[in-house]
């Protein structure tokens, strides 16, 4: 990235000095800067012209969508009946909301317009298809490969293709080894009907950016018990489903030592059994946690105490320091020198 500027610089300067200019006659070519779905006038897109003359009247194709320029207007909202080379520009008009980044033509007539959209929309259907077809042989790949990765599908609209565009970038950063993100589909205007419906097909959660369900949209929401978010910061949205993926984590359990005793001596007891003698010596023997029996530092058995008593008298626990007598549950082979570990298993909080 280092020079860039000076670069740009040394462009202007030559096409300057050698007095390089658009041609600004003929029919106009653009690009889309931004679209938006405007309440009271439709479809608004922000053009650059980057050659010819766009006038009012001109049909055009931009994208999957065409039709006849309505209106114009300049970065002041004042309307023009004409936009030249290198000029933003306001045009209301199309059929639909074409994505930034599409290129804008002028076209003779509304029947060559109809027919390059047409052609357009069916070849970026037939792409979706065959990346979706992909997308699900290397989701099935990934299922072989690892079985423990969990996928969080989340369906976006926005109120501009903008944010539309890095609300789903951001979501798809958030995926981790454990959970993957997986952004259903992603589009501009209100949340819909066909949306709310795919999200309930791929249990999805609905994301509205700046955006809200419309009538049609919220009864099915309600019926199907769907998970609609609103958000108007990306940050905080960016949190709310970080959140939301690590509750898709397995709880995690973490094995803590709380006591451990030595065991002296074992004597048999003919209402109790072989009873081990100990000194707790860490922490505290609990007679309701789980315990491991050490030999030589090497765990040869794991499983629950039967007894545990100071004297002759049964008791809940021991501290460290004191004498007892533990009793392990279905095991008999427990001597001297041996240690007992006693721990508890603890809920960890999973991270991603």
């Amino acid at each position: 990235g280092e020079g860039i500027d000076d670069l740009l610089d040394a462009i202007s300067l030559q096409a300057e000095v050698m007095e390089l200019t658009a041609s600004g006659t003929g029919p106009a070519k653009g690009v889309v800067i931004e679209s938006r779905l405007d309440k009271g006038r439709g479809t608004v897109v922000t053009i650059l012209v980057q050659s010819g003359t766009l006038k009012k009247g001109d049909i055009v194709v931009v994208g999957q969508e065409f039709g006849r320029v309505r209106a114009l207007f300049n970065e002041n909202g004042q309307a023009k009946n004409e936009a030249g080379p290198s000029t933003p520009i306001e045009l209301l008009g199309l059929s639909g909301i074409p994505a930034a980044g599409d290129d804008l033509q002028v076209v003779p007539d509304e029947r060559k317009a109809r027919e390059i959209a047409n052609f357009r929309i069916n070849k970026a259907r037939n792409l979706k298809m065959a990346k979706q077809q992909a997308a699900k042989l290397d989701e099935m790949f990934n299922k072989m490969e690892s079985g423990d990765v969990k996928t969080l599908n989340v369906v976006v609209k926005a109120d501009v293709h903008g944010s539309a565009e890095a609300v789903s970038q951001g979501l798809l950063k958030l995926s981790t080894d454990l959970v993957k993100v997986r952004v259903v589909a992603s589009g501009v205007g209100g949340i819909n009907e066909t949306d709310a419906q795919l999200a309930a097909a791929s249990d999805a959660i609905l994301i509205g950016f700046n955006v809200r369900a419309d009538n049609s949209a919220r009864k099915v929401i309600a019926e199907k018990g769907l998970d609609v978010q609103y958000f108007s910061i990306i940050y905080d949205l960016l949190d709310v489903v970080t959140k939301a993926m690590t509750g898709m984590l397995d709880d995690v359990y973490k094995d803590e030592i709380i006591g451990l005793a030595r065991v002296d001596d074992v004597f048999s007891s003919p209402k109790f059994g072989d009873i081990a003698g100990c000194l707790v010596t860490e922490g505290v023997v609990r007679r309701t946690n789980p315990i491991r029996v050490l030999r030589d530092n090497v765990v040869i058995y794991e499983g629950e105490l039967e007894s545990l008593r100071r004297f002759k008298d049964d008791v809940n626990e021991v501290q460290s320091g004191v004498e007892c007598g533990i009793g392990v549950k279905n095991y008999t082979d427990v001597k001297p020198g041996d240690q007992i570990e006693v721990f508890e298993r603890v809920l960890v909080k999973p991270t991603l």
